[in-house]
């Protein structure tokens, strides 16, 4: 599976909403179901997108079917998107200035940057 599969899965509603549900903990499959005001069959389908791209992974205890989130598939996206993000600039931006920072201190303790009241000539 790939990230482009991962995306295609969380573009629905309905599987968001799964996700969400089995953020905090495993539940099975009917516990789900009764979430929705869609059919058991159409609840079924979802989890097994879910499932066959990795997102979820199930379990049978007795009769029930339980699903968990499984968030590894999860992080590659992430991992994509990351770059696209407002935060990854800004930390980028920090970064660097951090750096900045560190050089003007390194600079003054050595002697190397020019008093603070004379003129930098360009």
């Amino acid at each position: 599976m790939t990230v482009d599969d991962v995306a295609a899965a969380i573009a629905d509603p309905v599987r968001r909403r799964i996700l969400e549900l089995l953020r905090e903990r495993q539940l099975p499959a009917g516990r789900i179901a009764e979430e929705f005001e869609i059919s058991r069959p159409a609840i079924s389908r979802h989890l097994r997108v879910l499932r066959d791209c990795g997102l979820v992974r199930d379990t049978v205890v007795g009769r029930q079917r339980f699903y968990e989130l499984d968030p590894t598939r999860l992080a590659e996206l992430v991992r994509w998107l990351t770059p696209f993000t407002r935060t990854a600039l800004w930390e980028r931006r920090f970064d660097a200035l951090e750096t900045e920072v560190y050089r003007a201190r390194r600079d003054r303790r050595s002697g190397d940057s020019p008093p603070a009241t004379q003129e930098r000539t360009a």
